[in-house]
Formats: structure tokens, sequence, C-alpha cells
């Protein structure tokens, strides 16, 4: 895969940031040629604490394998879009939410007509906070998910003897 060189201020763009983790994940998926055989092998060496300390969960240890499986599924999220499925559940969530709270924005309706525009424009504020809040965690996830795809790359090499 071709790269093109990034310029100081691209470096740091969300656009790239998914580019380089997708790009990581595509090379995983083209060298890992048997996948299978990533089960069953523990996520954590001496030289991997790095990798695993940050993907760990609470609820298990995993694989390797359900890790590798865990990177094309964000691959695909990424690409195609959050599951359909998971999009309908928040979806009937929302609808519940929003009968119960029907009654009270009826009520409250008639205040937010006499919102002023410094209260709209310290709105605006805080949203640009939050998303600049937001795109900058989702960068710092996707440049720690990229590394640990470059990991498990080099790791499955190492694992088929491919490198020393």
């Amino acid at each position: 895969m071709m790269m093109q060189q990034e310029s100081p201020s691209q470096k740091n763009s969300l656009f790239n940031a998914m580019n380089r983790f997708i790009g990581a994940v595509n090379n995983m998926d083209q060298t890992v040629m048997l996948p299978s055989m990533l089960m069953d092998v523990p996520l954590e060496l001496e030289e991997d604490r790095e990798m695993t300390n940050s993907i760990k969960s609470d609820e298990d240890e995993g694989d390797m394998y359900s890790y590798y499986e865990l990177l094309k599924s964000i691959r695909r999220d990424i690409q195609v879009g959050v599951r359909r499925a998971e999009a309908d559940e928040r979806h009937k969530e929302s609808m519940v939410i929003s009968r119960k709270n029907s009654s009270a924005s009826i009520s409250s309706a008639s205040s937010l007509s006499s919102f002023s525009s410094e209260e709209e424009e310290e709105e605006d504020e805080d949203l640009q906070k939050q998303f600049q809040f937001h795109l900058t965690g989702l960068q710092g996830v996707l440049s720690k998910l990229t590394v640990q795809a470059d990991s498990l790359t080099k790791r499955y090499q190492k694992e088929i003897g491919m490198c020393h």
C-alpha cells in the first residue's frame, strides 16, 4: 500500500488517523493467513505488555484471535458505520426516553423560546469544546489501536517464524 507523506498539519487529522488504523488492520489481515493459529494464544508476553495493558477488559482475558476479530470489527465500523442492529436498539431506547419526557418537554417549550443569544453562544462554544475533546480522544484511541494492530501482526509473524 502506497502512503502519501503527511504534512505536519495533516498528521493530527482524524481522517489520517483513521487511514493509518485501517492500513494497519489491512496489513494485519493480509499477513495473518491462518487466523485460527491465533486461537488460545494469550495476548500477553513480556514484550507485549504495552499492547495488552490497554486492551484487557475486566470481563475476560481473551486471546490473540479474539483481539484480531475485534480490530477487524472496529475497521468495519469505521468503513461502513456502526452496525444497524445497534443503531436500531439505541433508537428504541431513545423513543422510550422521549415518551417519558414528552410531558416535561411540553411544559418547558415556552422557556426554550426565551433563550437569549448569549446563552446560544455559550451553548455553541460548549459544543465546540465537546467536539474537540471527543476528537482528541478518538484520535488517541485510533493511534493506540494502530500500534496494537501492528503489534499483533509482528507477534503473528514471530509465532510462525517469519521474523526473529
